[in-house]
């Protein structure tokens, strides 16, 4: 690990302090007029994802973790775990659903998933802002469902329950948002 002060953090950087690995979310350099300066952070542990907030002297060290973004093919489902393949090196991967998170809802056969790694081990996923999925299950529409704004629930194939309009129909290929799990278009 490398050792860096206070002063050269930055956003996004991520940090191995006594309480695990976390991720610089905000920090604020602070000179008051009297005593010492100071970094007040705000850290999301990266693996639990809980925020806290945390000041540090100015010029204290502190030791920088090294998280490396690879890219994986999804490959198949090995019981509960996720199997991914690296797109450069084709070494095979297990991934518990428990890493994945929410993740695992927009992942299917195929799709590419960049996943953070630290060391050996998978501390998340970056997945891009929406992905194309296909309805598995809903009511089909019919001639004059089309109320404003109105609802109903669909399966997508990966088995997320969304609410889609009434017009999207089983087969149909839609967009979902994966920050939130929200219907954005038909695809």
């Amino acid at each position: 690990m490398a050792a860096i002060t206070t002063n050269d953090i930055k956003n996004g950087m991520a940090l191995e302090l006594e309480g695990g690995l976390f991720q610089i979310v905000d920090f604020q350099h602070v000179k008051p007029g009297k005593g010492h300066a100071f970094v007040r952070t705000t850290l999301r542990n990266v693996r639990s994802g809980a925020v806290v907030d945390r000041t540090f002297r100015a010029g204290e060290k502190v030791e920088r973790a090294m998280i490396d973004n690879r890219d994986m093919n999804f490959l198949y489902r090995d019981g509960d775990d996720y199997v991914f393949m690296d797109t450069v090196t084709y070494d095979q991967l297990n991934v518990t659903p428990a890493v994945l998170g929410s993740a695992g809802h927009y992942i299917v056969d195929g799709s590419t998933v960049v996943l953070r790694m630290f060391g050996d081990e998978v501390v998340g996923t970056e997945l891009p802002a929406s992905v194309e999925l296909n309805i598995a299950e809903t009511e089909p529409g019919l001639q004059g469902d089309r109320v404003s704004g109105a609802r109903k629930p669909a399966t997508l194939e990966t088995g997320l329950v969304i609410q889609v309009p009434l017009f999207v129909n089983p087969g149909d290929r839609v967009k979902v948002d994966t920050r939130s799990g929200d219907y954005i278009t038909r695809a």
